[in-house]
């Protein structure tokens, strides 16, 4: 009887622990205000302080040009900020065969505790001298957006049609729409991308997207800190189910893709250790629509651009003028 005893007590210990370990795991990571930008940056591995002449030398041009804060709600009530760039001169129009074509605009979704606008300055510069519109919404329970939950893309998609509609109504119907993420918001754009999108949307561009919240975190734990994942992430799942309306697991890029009609261009940083390369190349062979793949070498995760930036705005430039004159 002594020995049940002891092994009853040290289950419960056992058990103490997990929801111990699932409560601050998930408290740290899916929850405003406690998921940090200092931590996100130094857990990415990036040294961002090396770019941060050239992000103030854009910021200059950028925040010169007409723009304006914009809001709408979300499907679940929450107030939604973005900042909206309506371009130079009404924006470029996207010429086809017969020489004319809708306007062009461009919506990019930021990463995993960033906000729209800070952390779009430099490519803005690229959007806006190409002649778009732009739009950067901040994501639900970041920046000006309401909400307490992170949405990791399985909510944030459902917002991102919004964004889209929007759009729609502010430029018009002609509009040709792209859409562009980075990280988190690469994971949005292409869980977005298995959903009926209006005619608009023409091109995706997912730079270091993952899967799931569930398998990038898992990554997380068992490579960059050496710890099980469980019971955290399936404690997580559960507390999220409950909390936020979705599971961690329940949107997953590899899977949405498979539905996807609208061109998808996949980039990736080589020496990303945070999302690793590998989900680049899982979800782009899982992807049904017509694809492109650009390895940047030696970049880390989300620095593909800054690494590589002639590399990388000629992968964009040809994929805008294959799809946006289609």
């Amino acid at each position: 009887m002594g020995i049940l005893k002891k092994i009853a007590a040290a289950a419960g210990l056992l058990a103490a622990a997990g929801v111990g370990e699932t409560l601050y795991f998930y408290n740290r990571t899916m929850k405003r205000g406690n998921a940090k930008t200092e931590r996100t940056t130094k857990m990415s591995g990036t040294d961002w302080e090396k770019y941060f002449p050239l992000m103030e030398e854009r910021k200059g041009f950028v925040l010169a040009q007409t723009h304006r804060d914009v809001y709408l709600t979300s499907f679940d009530g929450l107030k939604l900020h973005a900042t909206y760039f309506p371009g130079t001169e009404g924006g470029e129009r996207a010429s086809g065969e017969n020489g004319s074509g809708g306007r062009k605009a461009v919506i990019c979704f930021h990463g995993y505790t960033g906000e729209g606008l800070s952390n779009h300055i430099a490519i803005a510069d690229y959007f806006l001298k190409q002649g778009y519109a732009m739009l950067m919404p901040d994501a639900r329970a970041h920046g000006g957006s309401e909400g307490e939950y992170i949405g990791f893309g399985c909510l944030d998609r459902k917002d991102a049609l919004a964004w889209i509609n929007w759009m729609i109504q502010e430029c018009g119907e002609d509009v040709k729409i792209m859409l562009h993420g980075t990280s988190m918001g690469g994971a949005t754009v292409l869980m977005t991308s298995g959903l009926e999108l209006p005619v608009n949307v023409k091109g995706i561009i997912s730079d270091c997207g993952f899967t799931s919240p569930k398998e990038v975190f898992t990554h997380v734990l068992n490579h960059m800190y050496h710890l099980p994942a469980f019971p955290a992430i399936q404690g997580a799942d559960l507390l999220n189910k409950k909390l936020a309306g979705y599971g961690m697991d329940e949107c997953n890029a590899k899977y949405e893709v498979r539905k996807a009609k609208v061109p998808i261009l996949f980039i990736h940083g080589s020496a990303d250790t945070f999302v690793p390369c590998s989900m680049c190349h899982e979800i782009y062979d899982n992807c049904a629509s017509p694809k492109r793949k650009l390895i940047i070498e030696g970049a880390a995760h989300a620095e593909s651009y800054y690494k590589d930036m002639e590399t990388y705005e000629k992968a964009m430039t040809a994929f805008a003028e294959e799809v946006m004159e289609a």
